[in-house]
């Protein structure tokens, strides 16, 4: 299951060290509509690896900009508080679960 997390339940996260998948996104992005049920697929195969999540970059710019995101969907992969990896726009589920698994 994907959660949906805000800046503040995405920092808790990381201070605690997941593993995180995040999907940052935003509602008028169709790729980022396309990519959806490929990551709810994706976060039932790695349920127990990795906590998978998406953020709003609407609802959350600071995070956006943070992490110096200019293109959406943009998949990162963070792993004991730190940036693991980074995939940008769609991809379709056997290249996503491809770059999953350099990380997971």
């Amino acid at each position: 299951m994907v959660k949906t997390f805000d800046g503040a339940a995405f920092r808790a996260a990381m201070q605690e060290k997941k593993t995180l998948v995040v999907d940052f996104w935003a509602t008028w992005c169709g790729p980022c509509r396309m990519l959806a049920p490929v990551m709810e697929k994706l976060s039932d195969e790695y349920a127990g690896r990795a906590e998978f999540v998406k953020i709003d970059v609407d609802d959350n710019p600071d995070l956006a900009r943070e992490y110096s995101i200019m293109s959406i969907p943009c998949v990162m992969v963070f792993k004991d508080g730190q940036l693991a990896g980074k995939s940008v726009g769609f991809l379709p589920q056997p290249a996503m679960k491809e770059f999953l698994e350099k990380y997971l």
